[in-house]
């Protein structure tokens, strides 16, 4: 069989996060599964409504929820490598993922608070596709406006500084256990810096030989 690998990438917001798994997948294949994307495309088709009502309040969506959206479209690629992005954010995350695959590679980003803060409060968002820009090396073309659509970028409360702290403190409380977990199955790998650029290289490295010494495929555990 060929190879799979699967793969997921750890990060605060604000940590380049976004832009490492667009790279890992256009460099190598992978498919590029967003826990955000299934979020909107689910509201959008009016299949994410316990979801939306979680975001519209500004609350992290539920484990069972979350993985109610996102087990099955997993299972679904079953024979593809894919590369998780936002998902799993806590140890039940992980763990109900945990009884569908074992993860081959899980790669955690470790910005300097400083960086994060500089890098969101410049962050604006287009709300209905997700799309991210940043002022200062990023900007739209139109200030203020989508380069796609046109319409009207935001920028969240909580990426303003006076709410990042506690947004941060948040993260690292639910992903300690998670970074731990897979600590524990050697499949972590750490990397730390400010610059995406200058980290980008030794994950591109790591990725070279995982798909060079992945072994084939065996059959997962099936969710009971």
């Amino acid at each position: 069989m060929a190879k799979v690998l699967r793969a997921a990438v750890l990060g605060p917001p604000g940590s380049g996060k976004g832009t490492i798994c667009k790279r890992i997948a256009q460099s190598f294949g992978l498919q590029y599964l967003s826990s955000g994307h299934f979020l909107r495309e689910g509201i959008a088709a009016n299949t994410g409504v316990l979801a939306k009502t979680y975001i519209e309040r500004g609350m992290l969506v539920p484990d069972q929820v979350m993985t109610k959206l996102m087990l099955p479209k997993l299972e679904q690629m079953r024979n593809h490598s894919w590369l998780l992005d936002g998902f799993p954010r806590t140890l039940a995350q992980a763990q109900a993922l945990n009884s569908l695959y074992q993860m081959d590679l899980v790669i955690s980003l470790n910005i300097p608070y400083e960086t994060l803060k500089d890098r969101l409060s410049d962050r604006w968002i287009h709300p209905a596709s997700g799309r991210v820009y940043n002022m200062g090396f990023n900007p739209p073309r139109v200030q203020g406006k989508d380069d796609i659509t046109g319409e009207p970028l935001i920028q969240h409360d909580d990426d303003k500084p006076e709410a990042l702290m506690a947004r941060l403190r948040h993260y690292k409380e639910l992903a300690k256990p998670v970074i731990d977990l897979y600590k524990s199955q050697g499949v972590l790998h750490s990397f730390s810096g400010t610059e995406t650029d200058k980290i980008w290289p030794y994950i591109n490295s790591l990725l070279s030989t995982k798909m060079l010494t992945q072994p084939s495929d065996t059959h997962p555990t099936q969710m009971p």
